[in-house]
């Protein structure tokens, strides 16, 4: 098996427009995702205990969710299409019918509060052996994000993939052919031994197989057999991908670079996210002249960690106090950005209105409407305003020199009342 594997891996691995060096190994938003997951699988737990899931998809915990696995990349693409209601099937049957409404709420429950890995496989089957109608294996793409290391994902494209890889016929809707997956995946991955134990690396080795990128043997009898063109086509719709990421990176680092410089000329002590004080902007080092570490406020561990990865960090000088957070959104992220955000803000004392969504113009009205969702609208203690870049740009030498305090964002920011 490492025999075969190994030339398939190494150039995986040594591609740099690959899902390995673009998404598993380089993604900010793939390290930042599994906290926002976790918090919001345990909302969906909370809303199906106090019986305030809705009988669809639609604004729900779980759109919120499979939102934030959906905002992956394209290794993700589709991850929330199982889940969406469909009236006519009645199907996936955990909006209407409530006794599997609460098994689903219980078997997430059980999934967050055990890294067991037989307790998490016990759960698992009982879940499968339940046999909700539409509630198939697209489950264990939440899985993966709270248990990186003992669930690969699943979908289509892995599934091409594996079957190609490892010549067998697995079903998409199978809990059982995704549990001999599962089993193949870890045994083959551990054999390798090349590749993370996170087994998105090898899921994602699996995706570019399915997809095509990436052939299994040179043998045209393979059961993935793709035209040189049809490859081609991919690799050149990836190349543009990348692109289009790298340039988004750039205006991300420059809005974080504006929003640093904007706070040190306000009198801010400055902190930037820890992953991205190395990120050059103009040639220097965003983190150059900023705080070195976040000082303790009295957090959680957890949240502190969580508050070490917000873009963008004002301080009062010399104070453990946080004056203003932000956090800067591109193509993705706004629903993981909103929960760090508020994530922090509900683990301290007090009433926080300071907190800022800097994001493209282009996405103005969907921040709005996750904004004014009943998850973020019922808590008092914080509320979130969001700036444009373009407006950011067009005033950021004027707020410079003309600003006394945080107060002068108010001229800028626009907030959501539902």
């Amino acid at each position: 098996m490492h025999d075969a594997l190994l030339p398939i891996a190494q150039a995986y691995k040594a591609d740099p427009e690959s899902v390995y060096s673009t998404w598993f190994i380089s993604s900010e938003d793939r390290i930042k995702a599994f906290r926002s997951i976790r918090r919001g699988v345990a909302a969906v737990v909370d809303d199906i205990k106090h019986h305030r899931f809705p009988n669809d998809f639609k604004g729900s915990s779980l759109e919120f969710v499979l939102a934030c696995i959906s905002e992956q990349k394209q290794v993700f693409e589709g991850a929330a299409h199982p889940f969406y209601w469909k009236p006519k099937l009645r199907i996936p049957d955990i909006y209407e019918h409530d006794l599997n409404k609460q098994a689903f709420g219980e078997f997430l429950y059980a999934c967050l509060g055990t890294t067991d890995v037989r307790a998490l496989e016990r759960e698992v089957l009982k879940l499968a052996g339940k046999r909700i109608k539409g509630l198939g294996p697209a489950v264990a793409n939440i899985l993966y994000f709270l248990h990186p290391t003992h669930f690969p994902p699943f979908n289509t494209a892995m599934l091409n993939g594996f079957n190609a890889l490892f010549r067998t016929k697995k079903r998409l809707g199978s809990w059982d052919s995704y549990l001999e997956m599962r089993e193949t995946i870890i045994v083959a991955n551990a054999a390798l031994g090349m590749l993370s134990r996170d087994l998105g690396a090898f899921s994602g080795m699996l995706f570019e197989i399915g997809v095509g990128r990436l052939g299994t043997t040179d043998d045209d009898s393979s059961a993935l057999t793709i035209e040189r063109e049809k490859i081609e086509q991919v690799r050149r719709k990836r190349h543009a991908q990348v692109e289009q990421d790298m340039a988004e990176e750039r205006l991300h680092t420059k809005v974080q670079y504006q929003l640093i410089e904007l706070g040190r000329a306000l009198g801010y002590d400055v902190l930037v996210a820890r992953n991205d004080r190395s990120a050059l902007y103009r040639g220097r080092a965003l983190g150059y002249r900023c705080l070195e570490c976040l000082p303790d406020l009295g957090l959680p561990p957890e949240v502190h960690a969580t508050a070490e990865l917000i873009d963008v960090l004002w301080l009062y000088p010399g104070e453990p106090r946080i004056a203003s957070a932000f956090e800067v959104e591109k193509s993705t992220s706004i629903y993981s950005g909103i929960l760090r955000l508020a994530d922090m803000a509900l683990s301290i004392p007090g009433r926080h209105e300071h907190l800022y969504l800097v994001a493209p113009a282009a996405r103005e009205k969907e921040i709005v409407v996750q904004l004014k969702r009943p998850m973020f609208q019922r808590h008092e203690d914080f509320s979130l305003s969001y700036i444009l870049f373009e407006d950011l740009d067009q005033h950021f030498e004027s707020l410079c020199k003309l600003g006394e305090d945080r107060r002068i964002l108010e001229r800028l920011a626009c907030r959501c009342v539902a």
